[in-house]
């Protein structure tokens, strides 16, 4: 059975790391909301994706320039509009997700204890984890709290040996540079689900006659969870292949 996981959430009708998009891919039944997470000049972990505010917001800079009551001043853009929507911190995206839905926490920082204290805080520790390709930082969270959820990014049948035996971690987030049958066998005999995205070219096949072809392209060497930008649509195409609880 496959997951699917809702790239920066439901962000077709809402704005992107927004708490109306994660309480979209609640109700579509998306597994996991992937969302990215900084930390303000405070100290509060915070929902952004990009490097400054600038794309998404109605402010300039960088996070960590503002203090979270600034960010809050802020209105969230989406599809060349202006919402009446605010930045999220991680505790309001955790306490809305909470018993709903898994998150995947991507680590957009190397200001790491607020946003594991938040977890902590919220009795979300069994609902998320964390994503990097900073080993170091992956290391510094295990050692926080071993009970930690993590998912190391590999680009090589090496990297993946390696994460595993470093981190016993419960997902692998891998590229299609080194999808093949080898790579997932060995990961998933130490019981870790292989993510893959579905961003792009798979993506845009969703829903036209090109749907079968990217599907067969990501499911056939067993990658169980799927990160798209499109949750409803990929959810539908896999209940059609019969890959979904």
């Amino acid at each position: 059975m496959v997951l699917v996981a809702a790239h920066r959430a439901a962000h077709i009708v809402y704005p992107e790391n927004s708490l109306p998009a994660i309480r979209q891919a609640i109700d579509l039944g998306v597994d996991i909301v992937e969302l990215d997470v900084q930390v303000s000049k405070d100290g509060i972990p915070v929902l952004m994706h990009d490097r400054t505010i600038d794309r998404t917001t109605t402010g300039s800079g960088k996070i960590p320039d503002y203090t979270l009551v600034e960010l809050k001043s802020l209105r969230l853009r989406h599809h060349n509009g202006v919402t009446d929507y605010q930045i999220p911190t991680l505790e309001e995206a955790l306490r809305l997700a909470r018993n709903k839905i898994l998150v995947d926490v991507d680590l957009k920082t190397g200001t790491l204890e607020p946003i594991v204290e938040v977890v902590k805080k919220t009795h979300t520790i069994d609902q998320v984890f964390f994503f990097d390709n900073d080993y170091d930082a992956l290391q510094w969270i295990e050692t926080d709290n071993p009970d930690h959820m993590l998912m190391p990014r590999v680009y090589s049948q090496e990297m993946a040996d390696s994460a595993l035996v470093l981190f016993d971690p419960e997902v692998i987030h891998i590229d299609f540079d080194c999808y093949d049958e080898k790579m997932t066998k060995s990961i998933k005999a130490e019981h870790a689900r292989i993510w893959i995205n579905a961003l792009g070219d798979v993506d845009e096949a969703l829903g036209t006659d090109q749907e079968d072809a990217a599907l067969d392209r990501i499911l056939q060497f067993g990658a169980n969870i799927f990160q798209t930008d499109k949750p409803e649509v990929l959810i539908r195409a896999l209940e059609k292949r019969n890959r979904r609880e």
